[in-house]
């Protein structure tokens, strides 16, 4: 009995390790980020993703419904959703200034889902844009607009491709758990090595680029790839840490970026739809800046190419919060820690300024004076410490209430006094975080 069982357990290991042939076939995993690079794309800090491709008509996954889909789903997919795919309203300008207002400095385009739908003129494949009745290289428009509103190109492209797949007869699926015969694999190779030349040779110059999946064979073909023709370039997924949906339990000195949706989905969904609260939202970019990452803060447009109106109402709320405390985000690294329980903090080392934000207060009346402890800041003689966005001299109709922000050090810390003064809404309510800044400031421990 024990002879059979070792024979089982042998033989499983077998098939396991030919499983996983086409997927990691000895070939080593290859990072040729340039740390210069990898500093201005820390620097930058907040990015949008943009999730677009021709199943947003369905407002469903993008591309996943193909796995484990019928024939007939699978064929009706391909052959006829291009056929209707229109996105005539899509506009890159309008996009890219928004993204501007909100903050961010880079935008990062699905150029190739795992669906293999192309949203470029590429000569790789029939199944691409240029085959719909939109008829146009949709990611030429994209790069000139990005470029133009002076925001960094970024590109999102999956090797993994089901419309190759399903043309080849074989199993739609992610991972390769059953091996690809070497033929197809070759062919497999070559197109991910074709449609990456195109991206890296028709576009300029490409900031960023973001490869989702192909773990092993085909995402070192396109990193090498990339990288033999844009050494400058930032691959982000494939080389550094891009967790999706969550941020980093602990701060972090290396470079990472956090993937997040607007809601539940990273394509357009148009029922049945939970979006977060913009307090929330802020609250995310705030704590993974504190962390030392990045936020890639993702968008679905609708079919037409418009963004829906619930995520564009976000981004502007995210727009008007960051457009009082954009230094505090801009350019900014980790403190000596990330947070004294709700109080978050964003650093810049050379200037010795450290910015508090002072999140999860519901409702904080204007002319209302508040206190704060904060243990880990050490004031000097040349301290000052404001709220961003305010003079610190009145309150608006409000006359005899002192906006001066006031502050002392003690033995326990820096304690700050300070008032919420400025209107931002008309009923005078504002739930999002207020931001100290602290001028010359060091930690009160290593």
């Amino acid at each position: 009995m024990k002879k059979v069982i070792l024979l089982l357990i042998f033989f499983s290991f077998l098939f396991i390790s030919h499983a996983q042939k086409n997927e990691t076939n000895e070939l080593n995993f290859i990072d040729l980020n340039q740390p210069d690079r990898l500093q201005w794309f820390s620097d930058m800090g907040f990015g949008m993703f943009i999730h677009f491709s021709f199943d947003s008509q369905l407002g469903i996954v993008i591309s996943h419904s193909m796995a484990g889909a019928s024939n007939d789903y699978l064929k009706r997919y391909v052959h006829e959703l291009p056929k209707t795919f229109n996105p005539k309203e899509f506009s890159p300008e309008n996009i890219a200034i928004l993204a501007k207002l909100v903050g961010m400095k880079y935008i990062v385009f699905t150029t190739k889902h795992h669906s293999g739908f192309c949203m470029w003129d590429t000569q790789t494949t029939k199944f691409n844009i240029m085959n719909t009745p939109y008829g146009k290289d949709l990611l030429a428009e994209y790069v000139k607009a990005v470029r133009e509103a002076g925001l960094a190109v970024g590109f999102y492209y999956s090797p993994e491709d089901f419309n190759f797949l399903y043309k080849n007869g074989l199993q739609v699926r992610r991972q390769f758990t059953v091996p690809l015969s070497e033929p197809v694999m070759k062919k497999y190779m070559e197109l991910v090595e074709q449609q990456c030349t195109e991206l890296m040779t028709n576009y300029g110059n490409i900031d960023i680029i973001f490869f989702d999946g192909g773990e092993g064979l085909l995402q070192e073909k396109c990193k090498k790839t990339v990288w033999e023709l844009q050494p400058n370039i930032v691959v982000t997924r494939g080389a550094i840490k891009t967790p999706e949906q969550s941020i980093l339990r602990l701060l972090s000195h290396k470079p990472w970026e956090s993937c997040i949706t607007l809601g539940t989905q990273w394509a357009f969904k148009p029922t049945n739809e939970t979006y977060k609260t913009g307090t929330r939202l802020i609250e995310i970019l705030i704590e993974t800046l504190s962390k030392g990452g990045n936020l890639l803060l993702n968008v679905g447009p609708k079919p037409n190419g418009q963004l829906p109106e619930e995520q564009e109402a976000l981004l502007r709320e995210i727009a008007a919060w960051s457009f009082i405390n954009r230094e505090a985000i801009e350019k900014v690294s980790p403190w000596v820690l990330p947070n004294e329980e709700n109080i978050w903090f964003t650093w810049r080392p050379q200037e010795k300024t450290l910015y508090a934000f002072l999140t999860k207060i519901s409702d904080w009346p204007r002319g209302v004076r508040k206190e704060f402890l904060l243990k880990s800041v050490l004031a000097s003689e040349k301290t000052e410490v404001s709220v961003l966005g305010q003079s610190g001299e009145l309150v608006e109709y409000q006359p005899k209430v002192d906006a001066t922000t006031l502050f002392k050090q003690k033995e326990e810390g820096l304690y700050v006094s300070c008032v919420r003064a400025q209107r931002i809404y008309n009923n005078h309510k504002w739930q999002n975080p207020i931001v100290l800044k602290i001028t010359y400031a060091s930690p009160a421990f290593n």
